[in-house]
């Protein structure tokens, strides 16, 4: 490996749609949730994301205004934006228990639907 840092967000590394993508996902919304507010259909957030169309500069300022990025990060990756992701820090024990759980809702299900069944 090189010791060189990656800019995870830069022109080499991202494109304007993973950037409004990853900005979105960081804010915690849904797509629908960012046409809704911006006034455009779910579609059109779609091509913006997967960069087969490019918004308008009154909704550019609207979606870095939204997502509280800078216009210059949307654009180039440069300037206020999303710091690089992390290392995810995930303890086993969590897995464990949403397995438990997810195990006893199964039972449940199966023994309410042969209730259900007779």
């Amino acid at each position: 490996m090189s010791d060189e840092t990656t800019d995870w967000f830069g022109p080499e590394a991202a494109t304007f749609g993973d950037r409004v993508a990853a900005a979105r996902e960081a804010a915690d919304m849904t797509q629908a949730q960012l046409a809704r507010r911006l006034g455009v259909k779910k579609t059109t957030l779609m091509g913006w994301e997967q960069d087969l169309s490019e918004p308008r500069a009154n909704k550019l300022s609207m979606v870095s205004g939204l997502l509280n990025v800078s216009m210059s990060w949307l654009l180039t990756g440069e300037g206020e934006g999303l710091a690089e992701p992390g290392e995810l820090d995930v303890e086993i024990g969590d897995f464990a228990g949403v397995l438990q759980e997810l195990r006893a809702l199964r039972n449940e299900m199966r023994s309410n639907a042969e209730r259900a069944a007779r």
